[in-house]
């Protein structure tokens, strides 16, 4: 079996008396979905945090390919093939849905923030930038501002970010939030199609959408992980029915 994309051992944070991540270990393999699902308040957000490397964790250790990064921060973390997509939406309204993948392709290469205007005139920019954009669907609407867009234009407008950045692995932060019915559909087709790239870690409270994704689920509740498994394992859980998937049987 190939190493893992991602390996977490017993990762711990507390906040005062609050044990936010208390103990997990999960791993992410090439090729797989691993859908990480939880009440809320289980802790998922302050999880993902530590493994994005916006948040140290007290103890246990993140592994990226590999490499320790566990006192690596956001940044170095994405630049070692870690891309992120946000459960509330980072973009830059006032700009082009191009601007903003051009912005993300300049960040990958190193380029200051000092100089917010790639030129429409720059291919290096512009043709990558396209492509990503052609690929969840937004080619015609590149010259439109993100505010603009409809939310799921934004949602997938993070997603042709975070392929801009070509990374190795995906940190995908409820991606189906706010869409339709319709729209979940397309992105759980892309998403599906996405995996043969890189392996993704999806964050995630459409259970449909889970269901049809993932090749392994964890079910966090209180900051712990209290089941694991392959997705007909986690519905024959009795603990995570009851924890999440609404079965008090």
């Amino acid at each position: 079996m190939a190493d893992p994309a991602l390996d977490i051992r017993d990762l711990r944070k507390s906040f005062g008396a609050l044990r936010a991540t208390d103990g997990v270990t999960l791993d992410l393999r090439p090729g797989e979905i691993h859908a990480l699902i939880g009440p809320n308040g289980a802790g998922k957000s302050t999880l993902i945090a530590q493994i994005a490397g916006g948040l140290r964790p007290d103890s246990g250790s993140v592994r990226l390919f590999g490499r320790d990064v566990t006192a690596l921060g956001a940044p170095a973390r994405a630049r070692l093939g870690l891309a992120r997509s946000f459960q509330i939406s980072s973009l830059a309204g006032e700009f082009s849905a191009l601007r903003n993948v051009m912005l993300a392709i300049q960040a990958r290469a190193g380029s200051s923030f000092r100089f917010l205007r790639p030129t429409q005139g720059d291919r290096r920019l512009t043709e990558p930038a396209m492509a990503a954009l052609a690929r969840v669907g937004l080619a015609d609407r590149a010259a439109v501002p993100a505010a603009l867009l409809s939310h799921g234009e934004r949602r997938r407008l993070e997603l042709a970010l975070a392929l801009a950045m070509e990374p190795k692995l995906f940190l995908l932060d409820e991606p189906m939030a706010g869409l339709g019915a319709e729209g979940s559909r397309e992105l759980t087709g892309f998403l599906s199609e996405l995996r043969r790239e890189a392996p993704i870690l999806l964050v995630e409270h459409d259970m449909d959408a889970v269901f049809a994704l993932a090749d392994r689920i964890s079910v966090l509740e209180a900051g712990r992980v209290i089941a694991s498994g392959s997705p007909a394992e986690i519905r024959a859980d009795a603990g995570a029915r009851r924890a999440y998937l609404g079965d008090s049987s």
